[in-house]
């Protein structure tokens, strides 16, 4: 039995799993994967303390680092599909019994969510094809890197208004391609966005198709209004149409907000359900960054190691 269990191997996850293995309490980790959502980033710049790092070296780090700690046990290869809270908690055993999808079960007294989230894909032909060679979901970590190109965001909503003014430094054109006809977002953005010479927006309209070679050329666009359907040179496209928190397989343990998101305390991380704390992601915090989401883990686990001292 386990006194942690930590589920996921993004910054949140990672982070957690360090300060638990210093901190010496028992713990587990779970990931199928290591890195999180910025391992497909071509370019990261702002990991404080590297100026530059690939999406993959930064996972390749954060693994490494978890690995040269010698207490704790990680499962690298599987996916958490289901927690339950068990009757004995209040007499000393394990509260929670973890589920896995290769069949596995895994006892511990707390867990720690860092599962996070996953992007919503616009699900047309080329977007698979081009992922991190062009199409982008994280304009914080790759506006840099489409210096002087033509870029086109997708959405209409604070997140593809952030990449827009994220782009203004760097990309030579923006479009802004709107479902509607209508902006969801920030008023104070919308007018930077609207005001800015380097945005056009194209309203009622949807991606039909991204082409490329080797990186993104261009995409196909159709006005679903008229039902025109006309192509675009460009050389980015970042795909802001909202992101989904992992969280379904918790969704009877823990308050989830209408979103999905996991409900916490944001001085402790804890959620509603006594003996859960989540990070990142995967949570209702209003920030998604990866060095948010490792400082929150921080924070989650030495709230964890006070609750284990007065155990």
């Amino acid at each position: 039995m386990y006194d942690l269990i930590i589920i996921g191997g993004g910054p949140g996850g990672v982070a957690a799993g360090v300060y638990a293995a210093r901190k010496k309490i028992k713990t587990l980790l779970i990931t199928d994967s290591f890195g999180g959502q910025s391992s497909v980033s071509g370019e990261v710049q702002n990991w404080i303390g590297t100026k530059s790092i690939s999406g993959y070296d930064l996972a390749k780090s954060l693994e490494e680092h978890l690995r040269a700690q010698e207490d704790i046990d990680i499962v690298d290869d599987d996916l958490v599909t289901g927690i339950k809270k068990n009757d004995n908690f209040a007499l000393g055993g394990a509260g929670f019994s973890v589920a896995t999808r290769n069949g596995k079960t895994y006892k511990t007294k707390f867990v720690l969510l860092a599962s996070g989230s996953c992007r919503k894909k616009l699900g047309v032909p080329g977007e698979k094809e081009f992922d991190g060679k062009g199409v982008v979901y994280c304009s914080t970590c790759d506006a840099p890197i489409f210096k002087d190109k033509v870029t086109a965001v997708v959405g209409g909503g604070n997140s593809a208004l952030e990449s827009v003014m994220d782009l203004f430094p760097y990309a030579s054109k923006i479009y802004l391609i709107v479902r509607s006809e209508i902006l969801r977002g920030d008023p104070i953005s919308q007018d930077k966005v609207k005001n800015n010479p380097k945005v056009t927006i194209l309203w009622n309209t949807v991606v039909e198709m991204i082409r490329g070679k080797d990186f993104v050329t261009g995409i196909r666009y159709k006005n679903v209004k008229t039902g025109e359907e006309k192509d675009l040179p460009l050389g980015g496209v970042f795909v802001e149409v909202g992101l989904l928190p992992n969280s379904d397989f918790v969704k009877d343990l823990v308050k989830l907000d209408d979103f999905g998101h996991v409900v916490i305390d944001a001085h402790t991380q804890a959620a509603s359900c006594p003996g859960v704390w989540a990070v990142g992601d995967v949570t209702d915090t209003p920030y998604r960054q990866n060095n948010i989401s490792a400082g929150d883990a921080v924070k989650a686990v030495l709230n964890i190691y006070d609750h284990i001292k007065k155990s």
